[in-house]
């Protein structure tokens, strides 16, 4: 049985607490794509995990397995698991030997070229840590899988073939000091020994193999997506994207396993109660181009911890946007969703959504395809009665309908216009502050 969880907005939604909680009833969780710039927080009896790339279930003591449509960093999985094992936790997680390495030279890239589109003013707003650069190598077929670093003979060949390009890129176009990133004797010395570790602790894995294996075995899958609908690589609002396919549909090909694997279980669409990004993009409902406004961004942005898990950055805030979501509906086939941060909007002395988008005189009801039309898109708000500050933990203790009248009307108002069910509601950053209405394993 599978439950695959997504992003519905611009990433930040809160997925890894729903993985988590959903992660107690399955047995395996799988990365299906992004590397570690996905950064997803999980609370544990009042403990904080920030992970960037281990699967939010290792909190929970369930295997993760990071796929084939990942792009991994040796260095921060093993940073981490280190990092997870002094804490006191066993992560049991397995790496797929079909997905990519991403290498100093990436990060190093990634960074050079985010300076020279800043020049020009069209930066994207990237974390740095080499995802696109290691994407763009997969794509040209010159990448390192993790395979590789298992075999040092033709690990040495691969880098003897890419490396010389990536340091004539550093220095003959971008003209700077290509330094030790490039450095070939190095990079094969440091990665042949992550293969090495990778091989004695047995973490590889064939991916597809190994995930059928176990859903013959009886056990539940959890796909857990990374970033969020709208910076999908092809649903995305193009540039301002990732490099990978967050939609559902990147479960399949990211793993391994058919589109009626995926298709024949629920999809899980994780919803922020209002808007946030980091970066540059189209963003019709910012809180922004006034006082008040970025006043009222800051409340939230403060409330809401806004800043991101990876970079530290503060995150751009807006009203909730429905285009953006029924964008996300149709493009994941959502079963239903679960609408998390519904406190920060607590207490507020206005509260509002984007309903629609006013287009050249149109009103529109999903984002255009083109990214400059979206940037010319104005809001078509709706104003919802804000709900007053309760005592959530008790909120959460009773259930749904101890939830404040006003933020039910907006909760029914979301699942009227998505046509799709509340599964759970979250008002707080710890596991027991879901309210869980609908268990998606009795429904698959």
């Amino acid at each position: 049985m599978t439950v695959t969880i997504v992003g519905t907005q611009l990433g930040d939604e809160g997925k890894g607490a729903l993985v988590d909680r959903y992660g107690g009833a399955a047995d395996v969780v799988v990365r299906y794509q992004g590397g570690d710039n996905a950064g997803h927080t999980v609370v544990e009896d009042g403990e904080e995990y920030a992970l960037s790339l281990v699967p939010s279930g290792a909190v929970r003591g369930t295997t993760g397995v990071l796929g084939n449509g990942c792009v991994v960093n040796p260095q921060t999985l093993f940073s981490e698991l280190d990092d997870l094992r002094e804490r006191g936790l066993e992560p049991d997680v397995r790496v797929a030997r079909r997905a990519h390495v991403i290498f100093p030279y990436h990060r190093r890239l990634d960074g050079i070229e985010e300076e020279a589109k800043a020049d020009s003013g069209e930066e994207i707003g990237t974390t740095g840590r080499g995802i696109g650069p290691s994407y763009e190598d997969k794509a040209a077929r010159r990448g390192v899988r993790v395979g590789d670093l298992l075999a040092p003979d033709v690990l040495r060949e691969k880098l003897e073939h890419v490396v010389p390009q990536k340091r004539a890129l550093i220095e003959d176009v971008y003209d700077a000091d290509a330094g030790e990133e490039c450095d070939l004797e190095a990079l094969h010395e440091e990665y042949a020994d992550y293969g090495r570790r990778l091989g004695e602790e047995g973490m590889t894995v064939n991916c597809g193999d190994y995930l059928a294996d176990r859903l013959a075995d009886g056990d539940n899958v959890v796909f857990e997506g990374a970033q969020g609908t709208c910076i999908d690589v092809d649903h995305g609002n193009y540039p301002f994207v990732t490099s990978s396919n967050p939609t559902a549909g990147g479960a399949t090909v990211g793993t391994g396993l058919g589109p009626t694997v995926v298709g024949d279980g629920e999809v899980i669409g994780v919803v922020k109660a209002y808007l946030s990004r980091v970066g540059s993009g189209p963003m019709p409902t910012e809180l922004d181009g006034d006082d008040e406004a970025e006043a009222l961004a800051t409340e939230i942005r403060e409330r809401g911890g806004e800043f991101g898990t990876v970079t530290g950055r503060p995150r751009r805030v807006g009203w909730l946007d429905l285009p953006v979501l029924r964008h996300a509906a149709r493009a994941n086939g959502l079963t239903g969703i679960a609408v998390n941060h519904l406190d920060v909007l607590a207490d507020l002395d206005e509260l509002a959504v984007g309903h629609a988008y006013e287009l050249d005189g149109e009103t529109i009801h999903t984002p255009p395809t083109r990214t400059e039309a979206w940037e010319e898109c104005s809001p078509v708000t709706r104003s919802f009665e804000p709900w007053p500050d309760v005592d959530w933990d008790a909120v959460a203790d009773e259930g749904y309908d101890a939830l404040p009248a006003a933020a039910r009307t907006y909760l029914e108002y979301l699942e009227s216009e998505l046509d799709t069910e509340v599964y759970a509601v979250g008002v707080g950053p710890d596991r027991d502050q879901t309210i869980e209405l609908v268990d998606p394993w009795d429904r698959v």
